[in-house]
Formats: C-alpha cells, sequence, structure tokens
C-alpha cells in the first residue's frame, strides 16, 4: 500500500538500529550450502534503482551475497550498467571488512573481451606472486612453517574459498619482515585470493552485438563466468528485437511479431565441450540457480549463465510484482528450459549435460503467452497472423524441449570403455 512519505520517517530510526546495532550471522552457517542460508550473507548489491519487479537484479543480488567480497565484474552497456552505476552513487557495497565487488563498464560491444582482460591481468600478478613465494622457499630467511604456507598458497591458489584463508596466514607471518621477498608479496597482497571475474550483460550483447567476442573468450578456455540477463528484447534501448526474441514476440523492428526462432546461446557454447553452460529462472527453481552459481565459479574454465529476466517491456498483466512467478509459469509450460552443461562430469565418464525441467504442461503455453502484452498486442494487430505464429512459436518451444531431452538421455563414456562394450 502507498502512503505518504512523511508518515514514515519515523521508520528511519529503525533502519539506523538495524545498520549500526545488527550483526551479520552469515559467519554462523555455511551460505553456500543451500538457498536458505544464502540469504543470511549480507548483499553487497542493494537499492539498485532498477524498474521495479526487474527480473534481473535478484540473479546479481544472489552472486554478491556469495563471492562479492573476491569479485570483479565487467559490464556491458544496458539496464545492468544504468543500474549499476548511475552518478552519483552505486548499489555495490561493502562488507564489515570493508571488501566488495570492483566494477567497471567499457562500451557495449567489447565487454567480453574487457572482462578477459580482468583474467589475464590477474593471471599475471599472481604468476609474480608465485614466483616470489618459489624463491622464498629456496631462502633461509624464511621458517618452515612460512615455507608450508607458500606450498600451500601454490596448490590452493584456484581454489577460491581455500586460498583466502591462507593468504590471510601468509600477510599475518610477514609482517614486519625486512627480507625484500616478503616486502613484495605483502605489496601484492591483494592478489594473494583468487578473483570471482564476472561479465554481466543483457541479450542485446550477449546474443547479438557482442557475440563475436563471447565467442572468442569462452573459446580460450580461461577461467571466467558470464551472466547473460535474457530478457529477450534490448531493455534498456526501448525494447527493440534481439536474436533472443522468441517467435511471435512483438518488439520494435518485430511489429507483426517476430517469424524466425530464438537463438539458442547455450547450446552454441556447449559444443565446444569444455565450457560451463546452464539456463536458469530464479522464480522456476532458486536452489537450480544456487547450484549452477557454484558449480560455474568453481570451475577451472570459461562459464556461461544464461538467465531469464522478465522485463517491463514484456507488459506482465499481473504486474511486474509477479515477475518470479512469471518464470515459474515460463518453465512449466515449456517456454524456458532449466538446463546445465558441466564438462566435469564428462571427465568422469557421465553425460555432461542435464535436462533439470520436468516435462512441460504444453496445455499451459498459450496461457503464458496471454499473460503477457509482448503477446496479446499480436491478437489484436494482426488477428488472422497470430493463431499461426503462437503455434509456431509453440511448436519451437517443444522442439526446442525434444532436442534437450535426447542431449540428456546420450551415452557418454570413454574411448576405451565404448571400444571394450564394442569388442565384447
Amino acid at each position: 500500500e502507498m502512503v505518504p512519505i512523511t508518515t514514515q520517517y519515523d521508520n528511519q530510526k529503525n533502519w539506523d538500529y538495524m545498520v549500526q546495532h545488527v550483526s551479520s550471522k552469515a559467519h554462523l552457517v555455511d551460505t553456500k550450502l543451500n538457498v536458505k542460508n544464502s540469504q543470511f550473507a549480507k548483499p553487497l548489491f542493494e537499492f539498485s534503482g532498477a524498474c521495479s519487479g526487474c527480473g534481473e537484479t535478484p540473479y546479481i543480488k544472489l552472486i554478491t551475497q556469495l563471492y562479492g567480497d573476491r569479485m570483479m565484474i565487467a559490464n556491458a552497456t544496458g539496464c545492468s550498467s544504468i543500474y549499476g552505476a548511475s552518478a552519483p552513487s552505486t548499489p555495490y557495497t561493502k562488507n564489515e571488512e570493508g571488501k566488495g565487488p570492483s566494477w567497471a563498464n567499457s562500451l557495449f560491444e567489447d565487454n567480453a573481451e574487457f572482462g578477459f582482460g580482468f583474467v589475464i591481468a590477474q593471471a599475471s600478478m599472481r604468476n609474480r606472486v608465485g614466483d616470489l613465494m618459489q624463491k622464498a622457499r629456496k631462502s633461509a630467511d624464511f621458517s618452515d612453517s612460512q615455507k608450508e604456507l607458500f606450498v600451500q598458497w601454490i596448490e590452493n591458489k584456484d581454489n577460491g574459498e581455500a586460498v583466502k584463508e591462507i593468504s590471510a596466514q601468509i600477510v599475518g607471518v610477514l609482517t614486519g619482515m625486512e627480507n625484500e621477498i616478503a616486502k613484495e608479496i605483502l605489496s601484492l597482497e591483494k592478489y594473494l585470493t583468487k578473483k570471482s571475474i564476472w561479465v554481466f550483460g543483457g541479450d542485446g550483447w550477449a546474443y547479438d552485438i557482442g557475440f563475436g567476442g563471447l565467442d572468442h573468450v569462452l573459446a580460450m578456455g580461461q577461467d571466467i563466468n558470464v551472466l547473460v540477463l535474457d530478457t529477450e528484447v534490448y531493455s534498456n534501448t526501448g525494447g527493440q528485437s534481439s536474436k533472443s526474441t522468441p517467435t511471435a514476440a512483438v518488439a520494435k523492428f518485430a511489429a507483426a511479431g517476430k517469424r524466425i526462432r530464438k537463438k539458442d546461446l547455450g547450446m552454441i557454447a556447449a559444443t565446444y565441450g569444455y565450457v560451463y553452460v546452464a539456463q536458469v529462472a530464479m522464480g522456476a527453481n532458486q536452489a537450480h540457480y544456487l547450484k549452477a552459481l557454484k558449480e560455474a565459479e568453481e570451475y577451472n574454465g570459461p562459464s556461461l549463465i544464461i538467465a531469464y529476466s522478465p522485463c517491463i517491456s514484456h507488459g506482465l498483466r499481473s504486474g511486474m510484482g509477479m515477475a518470479q512467478t512469471e518464470q515459474k509459469k515460463a518453465v512449466e509450460c515449456g517456454y524456458w528450459s532449466l538446463w546445465r552443461y558441466n564438462p566435469k562430469l564428462e571427465e568422469e565418464g557421465k553425460n555432461p549435460f542435464v535436462l533439470d525441467s520436468k516435462e512441460p504442461d504444453w496445455s499451459k503455453f498459450r496461457d503464458f503467452l496471454m499473460g503477457e502484452v509482448r503477446y496479446t498486442q499480436l491478437v489484436k494487430s494482426f488477428p488472422h497472423e497470430a493463431d499461426e505464429l503462437f503455434e509456431a512459436a509453440k511448436e519451437n518451444a517443444q522442439w526446442r524441449y525434444r532436442s534437450y531431452q535426447r542431449m540428456a538421455n546420450a551415452h557418454f563414456g570413454s574411448v576405451d570403455a565404448e571400444t571394450a562394450k564394442a569388442e565384447g
């Protein structure tokens, strides 16, 4: 219920008390264990100023709760860069230790390459730290316990959580030493922890304008994470059609309804075989999104998460306050599918493709479309073509789901196992 702001001024006292006197409880639980525990962690993304009910911001909030204290973000121009850095304020903040995400925006078209620069720079500086520790291990100026910490760091430097504790211990034992190697290691203190490097952008960037760069960066095989906030249109510039826009959807440059099917960015990336890919919808399955985040961040290679994000441009008839419910409906009817492609599973002789969606209730597909103005508008503007396009949209979704089923049911095993089976 909307009430005059003058009647709410007394609540400022309550807010001040909460901020100043109620401490974080994150240390009491494993915040990465499950969805409930994750919400004990302080969000390092808050008060963004995005549209009410925005489908994008909850995805970002959770990532900062899990990895925000060691996170670097390269943000493509678009909605996420506007609500991510509207001067003079920023929604990204810091924790009690003064640690939080670092954020930067270059251009629209080069964001993947921009983020890849973060990866290369971090790797170069951390390699220097490793070289210094190797030198220190050969020096008589360092104790056996210090040298053991150096060994632990070298062995765990790519384990984001483990190396945090080791790094803190190293700083403690080196502080105050006059040795030049120790001084240089301390001067590179911020590179001791492994940074969780993320590239954020919308479908206009990932599917269209920045696709070439995104493809190149994923192909490089380096440890980088990409989050695509898929609204199925160019949201920030006014709702223009992108390659992510599905059949029958009305958008600018597709006023008569999109006539071709949606590009399957996730499956394109999965063809590399060494890229972690997940297609998620938080409102449909929060645990699935949390699992995908953890798997992507832990995977020592390129990761791509495509997140279904209801947008004000969709014209939700139930209102943007129901954006999370809209995601649930999208998955239930087959409009959107949940799946993961995890290369680590293939290393274990398992199928790397996991279809996490249940068999959709296709009878709800038309009802879902009729819940959004971007589809009902077609009925008013082109009534004679609407039914045909809606049916085509459903057939495309069914075709896509069946292709996912075939992938999920495919047999994966080692070459030796296949040879033995054939010879047997």
